[in-house]
């Protein structure tokens, strides 16, 4: 093979290397920040571009997409408990400030979480711990508002701050955990003790109403008894020419004897003595015909 063969080929080779060197591309949702000889020159869209080799570069490529950053911050609340608060950021490049975004800030995670830093440990320590939890979404409002104020001159947009989790030391929560624990269960024995309340109120109310109905029932039987025994004393007396005196007597000598009937017949009743012989039943008959005597010359007095 003659020299001049070779050299051809070498520049064959060069010119092929020299144009594959001369396109690059960018991905999708990517900016390309190209340099000449270290100066900025033009920024490139998605896409296949031309640059010159060896004295044009692409310096970065800059995502578009949105990013987060997470930090942890150890600080104390008011009330003297040491937490950890997670806080997490979520920001994206400017698409309008691609340069700024590169050139101005060297890492732009530790400048935003610097800047949190200094957010919460100014604003957690004038809250107390029960505080912190309610305004949590303060606390987010107050991070995003300052990173927005922060980080806009040097291209980038804070898309939204996020408060993920405050955590207190272990004896912390547990001592949270009993009081809260005691605050429900005084609660629950309050709520109970309500219920029981009302439901001794409501017995007693039906007990009263049971007790006035027993009366009225009561009454209303012995009016029916009375008007029973006047109208069947006057009957008998009247078909039988007893003088009506006598008839309540025998009246009230067979309730005596039906009564020791019901008595006698009950499971739980011992042994009833009653008297042998007719005698002892004309002996009862007799006094209760002595009471009935003593008792209208009482009602005639």
């Amino acid at each position: 093979m003659s020299s001049s063969i070779v050299v051809l080929l070498v520049i064959v080779a060069l010119i092929i290397i020299y144009a594959a060197a001369s396109f690059f591309t960018i991905e999708q949702q990517t900016i390309g920040v190209v340099e000449r000889f270290g100066k900025f020159l033009r920024l490139a869209s998605p896409g296949l571009h031309m640059r010159i080799p060896l004295i044009d570069k692409v310096a970065a490529r800059m995502s578009l997409q949105v990013l987060q950053v997470e930090q942890q911050i150890e600080t104390k609340t008011k009330d003297n408990v040491f937490v950890s608060f997670e806080t997490a950021i979520q920001y994206r490049v400017d698409a309008q400030r691609v340069k700024e975004a590169h050139y101005l800030l060297n890492d732009p995670q530790s400048q935003m979480e610097a800047f949190t830093s200094d957010v919460v440990r100014s604003k957690l320590p004038v809250l107390d711990l029960d505080s912190a939890y309610a305004d949590v979404e303060g606390m987010a409002l107050a991070i995003e508002k300052t990173l927005r104020e922060r980080m806009e001159p040097y291209g980038y947009t804070i898309v939204k701050a996020l408060v993920l989790n405050i955590n207190p030391a272990t004896e912390v929560k547990e001592a949270m955990n009993r009081i809260n624990a005691s605050r429900r269960n005084q609660e629950a024995a309050i709520a109970q003790g309500e219920a029981d309340k009302i439901l001794v109120v409501k017995r007693a109310e039906a007990e009263a109403e049971s007790k006035k109905l027993q009366g009225e029932g009561v009454a209303a039987q012995r009016r029916a008894i009375i008007d029973g025994l006047r109208d069947s004393v006057a009957k008998f007396a009247t078909e039988t020419g007893v003088n009506p005196q006598e008839a309540m007597q025998l009246v009230t000598l067979t309730g005596y004897t039906d009564m020791l009937r019901d008595v006698a017949a009950s499971s739980k009743t011992n042994t009833i003595m009653l008297p042998p012989t007719p005698s002892g039943v004309s002996d009862l008959l007799s006094a209760l015909k002595a009471n009935g005597s003593d008792s209208e010359g009482t009602h005639g007095k």
